[in-house]
């Protein structure tokens, strides 16, 4: 017995200290010299969850479980179900999930003052609620579990509470005090203060928050302090798999791609039995790593696996699309994607930068500013600097493609400032591209020729494909080369007809009207506000309209 109980204090040592390979085999070790209790059995089942084997925690989750019932204790076992619940969600086997869960509120239903009940409310009442779009009763949720944490002196209770309010606050966009809530949760997070599995979901959180407001400064920064702290322990493999998917996309905004392809290869090799959800993220950031280097068989391919895993292909998809020439397939794609995001504006964003981009390759001029004054609103809203850069960089597209390069050039020269600031450089270079067809219409070739010069040396730099501009290459600027439409349109504008006007005379949308005058303009060489003045005004000289 004293043997047992030399090593059952060593493995909670060792636990403690969160060497999860060292505990579990020497909890294994006393377990063949007395049977292990159920606070045992929970410790082994969390060394196994670190360590990654799920079945061999599911297993002494519910060993553990039903030792806890044995002995009266209906806290810990409901706490047990909680845990085997999400393990199970993990796999997505929700309707076992569902049914543990549905059992550690039955366990709780006469200890509704508990720190365990605590833990319920945040899976099935904040968790529910913020899901379900229900954002008050979230908030509501979230301070109660956080004063359940304070009453109990519980510290992982009063974190995921403050962590709860600062996500509802951050879609109420009210940014500013959600980020203080997020990253004062993190701060306790990695203090070793907190469980450490609870730890690890705030993490996810602020990670999917970055993500979702394009907060790229904060996700490097947490992302590199997590990674140390992981670093600390062990055997934790699964957990550091999870950061290698948040760390990877850092790290290929930042141009560091051969870094980041091998950290989520390693997620699709070592995690597919493990988190269904984070190796499909994994996939489609492959999927984008492709794209970027020009391998469109590869990219889809990747989004496609990521897609049968559960995650969204878009916009991934559409602007493989877009580049293997199929633009109307990349319009009614991204298209019906944004219809089924509805009113979720934070979905929306993630997509509405591609949707710009694949409206102007379309000629829909109309369509790419509506959506770029979206993401302009949103910007303002959530006034992050991934949003605002996203913003100017759309919006300087937008008036590209309208015939405005002067209006253009200073929000595309923000852009540029911004994710040279964001340490993006292919963004960076897609924009310097985009100021070069700028510098060309104002007839500034040398600017223009810095501006892709610059672009190239970023691109070999990246081993990435040329960022080829979304706008049509610009016609030769001969009067003569006006086809019979363009003149007509054009003869019908000088007669002082406005485009909805010429479209009901002719019989046309009226964004063909503006497609036939934005040709005109680049055919005639004029651009900015007066461009259709000058239009006119030239063609009335060279006789082509009478």
């Amino acid at each position: 017995m004293g043997d047992g109980g030399d090593s059952l204090e060593a493995a909670w040592e060792a636990y403690s200290a969160r060497d999860w390979v060292t505990a579990r085999d020497t909890f294994t070790a006393a377990q063949e010299k007395s049977a292990l209790s159920a606070d045992d059995l929970a410790a082994v089942a969390n060394c196994s969850w670190w360590l990654g084997d799920l079945d061999e925690a599911l297993r002494v989750l519910q060993e553990a479980h039903r030792r806890y019932l044995d002995d009266r204790r209906p806290g810990p076992a409901a706490l047990m179900a909680m845990e085997i619940g999400y393990t199970l969600s993990l796999r997505r086997e929700e309707a076992q999930a569902t049914g543990w869960m549905s059992r550690a509120a039955r366990l709780l239903a006469d200890h509704r003052d508990s720190v365990e009940q605590g833990y319920l409310d945040y899976v099935t009442g904040f968790e529910s609620a913020f899901h379900g779009g229900d954002l008050d009763a979230a908030l509501v949720a979230a301070r109660r579990v956080q004063a359940s944490g304070q009453r109990f002196g519980d510290p992982t209770l009063v974190a995921v509470g403050v962590l709860g309010q600062g996500r509802v606050l951050i879609r109420q966009g009210r940014v500013g005090e959600g980020m203080t809530l997020l990253d004062e949760a993190m701060v306790a997070a990695v203090s070793d203060d907190l469980d450490p599995g609870w730890a690890g979901n705030i993490y996810c959180h602020l990670m999917v928050v970055c993500e979702e407001i394009a907060d790229l400064r904060r996700a490097g920064e947490w992302t590199e302090v997590t990674a140390r702290w992981c670093e600390q322990m062990p055997g934790a493999g699964p957990f550091m798999g999870i950061c290698r998917v948040h760390r990877a996309h850092v790290l290929q905004v930042r141009g560091a791609w051969r870094e980041a392809e091998r950290e989520v290869r390693l997620v699709c090799e070592e995690l597919p039995h493990f988190d269904v959800g984070i190796v499909a993220e994994a996939h489609y950031q492959l999927g984008e790593l492709r794209r970027q280097r020009g391998d469109l068989a590869g990219a889809e391919a990747e989004f496609r696996t990521g897609h049968r895993l559960g995650r969204d292909p878009q916009p991934g998809l559409a602007l493989v699309r877009l580049a293997q020439g199929h633009t109307e397939a990349a319009a009614t794609s991204i298209a019906a994607r944004l219809a089924t995001a509805g009113e979720d504006v934070l979905v929306r964003a993630r997509l509405l930068p591609a949707a710009v981009e694949i409206a102007v390759a379309a000629g829909d001029v109309e369509r790419a500013r509506t959506a770029a004054d979206e993401l302009g609103r949103i910007a303002a809203i959530y006034a992050t600097a991934g949003f605002a850069t996203q913003a100017a960089h759309a919006c300087g597209l937008v008036l590209l493609a309208a015939g405005d390069a002067e209006a253009a050039l200073p929000r595309l020269r923000e852009a540029l400032h911004n994710w040279q600031q964001l340490g993006a450089p292919y963004e960076a270079a897609r924009v310097r591209v985009l100021l070069a067809g700028g510098y060309d219409a104002l007839g500034d070739r040398e600017s223009a020729t810095a501006e892709r010069n610059a672009a190239r040396d970023t691109v070999a730099r990246l081993g990435a494909a040329w960022p080829a501009s979304p706008l049509p290459d610009p016609a030769p600027a001969r009067a003569g080369a006006l086809t019979p439409r363009e003149a007509e349109v054009l003869g019908l504008a000088a007669s002082g007809k406005t485009n909805q006007q010429i479209a009901a005379e002719l019989v046309l949308s009226i964004r063909t009207v503006e497609r036939h005058l934005a040709t005109v303009y680049e055919k005639l060489g004029v651009h900015g506000r007066s461009a259709r003045a000058a239009a006119v005004s030239h063609a009335l000289r060279q006789g082509i309209i009478p």
